[in-house]
């Protein structure tokens, strides 16, 4: 059965001393790991969680199971509060931990949050919103050092330790899984799907037949991989990965501080842990990682493929990669919450690699502006990257954005949301952007992240997000906020003829606007109302 919870249950049964999951100085093995998330479960169903009704009687945009808000930061306990609320036929989300109150309450209420699993630091903010949450049933408080305690909160440990490890009962393949996408252009979205679909979608290890017995086969095998996703799990892409891991019976393995990405932490783990994969996002992670790994003296020898996936990891930066890591590959992976994996591109060791060009996985193609059929591979038309087969059920309790992004074409359902491309005749794809942040200059339409690769050729240029900013002739301007590195001077002449050789003359960037930082979400992905924001500041009124 693809059950999430399932399939660990299983792969559990068939090497229980294996090690599963490394935290600082907790090493858990897989029956451990086992124990404590059954038990956990059994936390949950004390307090009246589980599933109320089943998937049938529901619209695709509806759940009937309870939600379990994990407020956390990277640790054993993400991990097994995931577990945990599946195995009660619970439904876990994510939570971004950098929201303020407002955001919060707004995620909570959307989500229906019945229980809270938290780390205590974050207690002040949750005081401050539980009048407002009055559905919570269960606040479970993990211990982090902090000092901090919510009045009421049972303890993490206390509550696994005081319950009983009962096997898990009812598990069905439609026990959904729910990711919070994350706001970054708008108010944060609960995707649903059903287990067996994001398992087939995003968390199968390749060559594998999706059943079962043949997860269980493969996991047998694993013993040397050891992982170690160093993105927040709360973006996809790093529990994602953890769950892939598990999935080849594989050690995942967490950072010392999960609080910050430190790349003397992730290096240092990697050298102690004997990592042989290793999760990023993009550009954001792999530049700091590459200065931390030039910095010190670690063994990384061990690894094996790093994986980049939610946001750009550019041509150069995969480069500087396999320079400082020759034994390694990288993986770069093309998805998103509403899609799963959608495409992929390997780069190795001599041969030149590059940004946006992809293999596009089976199930996936780019339909037409219209969304009434499918592009002509080789025409250059510009699409919409869709995929279809095991896609999500929609959006909860939002009809009409289900129906939107989730349409039906030629009478398959597809899940397209919001990348745009163009498909070659030899089946590969070029990545331009997500629609939501094309910029509009003059009718023509611009992506931004087709601007930022460009720019991101530039050896000068440590970061970049590029937006749109008032203009009084073109209505809005290609303005790119950079980063620049450190005793790198390049004048906007200099940039944007590094541009020129990548794109357009009408996608240059018209204005520059130079920052010491530029502000992401804790996944990597950019953040574009702060770009707009922090442009619009620093240029004043349209020009």
């Amino acid at each position: 059965m693809l059950n999430l919870a399932a399939v660990h249950e299983a792969i559990s049964a068939a090497i229980p001393d294996r090690e599963c999951l490394v935290f600082r100085d907790r090493r858990f093995a897989w029956r451990e790991v086992t124990d404590r998330t059954r038990r956990l479960a059994s936390v949950l169903r004390a307090a009246g969680l589980g599933c109320h009704r089943e998937r049938e009687t529901l619209a695709n945009w509806e759940s009937g199971q309870d939600h379990i808000a994990l407020y956390l930061y990277n640790g054993n306990e993400y991990l097994e509060g995931m577990l945990g609320a599946m195995k009660a036929r619970c439904a876990p989300f994510n939570v971004n931990y950098r929201y303020v109150e407002e955001e919060l309450a707004y995620l909570f209420d959307n989500a229906d949050a019945r229980a809270v699993v938290f780390h205590a630091g974050f207690a002040p903010t949750l005081e401050k919103l539980r009048h407002r949450l009055p559905q919570v049933k269960l606040w479970l408080q993990v211990e982090d050092g902090s000092g901090e305690s919510l009045e009421g909160a049972i303890d993490y440990e206390r509550a696994l330790a005081d319950a009983s490890p009962d096997a898990p009962e009812g598990l069905r393949p439609d026990d959904l899984y729910i990711l919070y996408t994350g706001g970054t252009t708008g108010m944060p979205k609960g995707v649903l799907w059903r287990q067996e679909e994001i398992l087939q979608a995003a968390l199968m290890p390749p060559r594998v037949e999706a059943s079962q017995a043949a997860l269980v086969e493969r996991a047998r095998k694993g013993s040397q991989v050891r992982s170690l996703p160093t993105p927040p799990f709360m973006h996809g892409a790093a529990h994602w990965g953890a769950f892939t891991m598990w999935h080849v019976g594989a050690c995942v393995v967490v950072q010392s501080d999960p609080t910050r990405l430190d790349p003397v932490d992730i290096w240092s783990t990697v050298e102690r842990e004997k990592v042989t994969a290793m999760t990023i996002v993009g550009d954001a992670f792999a530049r700091p990682l590459l200065d931390g790994l030039r910095e010190g003296s670690y063994d990384v020898s061990t690894l094996q493929t790093v994986t980049s996936g939610g946001a750009i990891l550019s041509a150069s930066v995969k480069e500087e990669l396999l320079a400082a890591l020759p034994a390694a590959r990288i993986l770069d992976v093309l998805g998103s919450s509403e899609s799963g994996h959608q495409a992929t591109q390997i780069s190795k060791p001599g041969r030149k690699a590059t940004t946006g060009d992809f293999e596009l996985a089976e199930g996936n193609a780019v339909l037409d502006e219209d969304l009434s059929g499918k592009v002509e591979p080789g025409s250059g038309e510009t699409g919409w990257l869709a995929r279809t087969g095991p896609v999500p059920l929609g959006y909860y309790k939002d009809e009409e954005k289900t129906a939107r992004t989730f349409p039906v074409v030629e009478g398959v359902r597809y899940s397209v949301p919001g990348d745009r491309a163009i498909a070659h005749e030899d089946g590969s794809l070029q990545l331009l952007g997500r629609d939501s942040v094309t910029i509009n200059s003059g009718g023509e339409k611009i992506f931004a992240e087709e601007v930022e690769h460009a720019l991101k050729h530039h050896p000068g240029v440590y970061d970049a997000v590029v937006t749109g900013t008032p203009h009084e002739r073109f209505g809005q301007q290609v303005t790119a906020v950079v980063r620049l590195r450190e005793g790198a001077h390049p004048s906007e002449d200099d940039l944007r003829a590094t541009c020129e050789a990548h794109i357009a003359r009408y996608k240059l960037p018209r204005v520059f606007v130079f920052v010491d930082e530029i502000v992401r979400a804790p996944s990597g992905k950019a953040d574009y109302r702060w770009a707009r924001a922090a442009a619009e500041a620093a240029l004043g009124p349209a020009t």
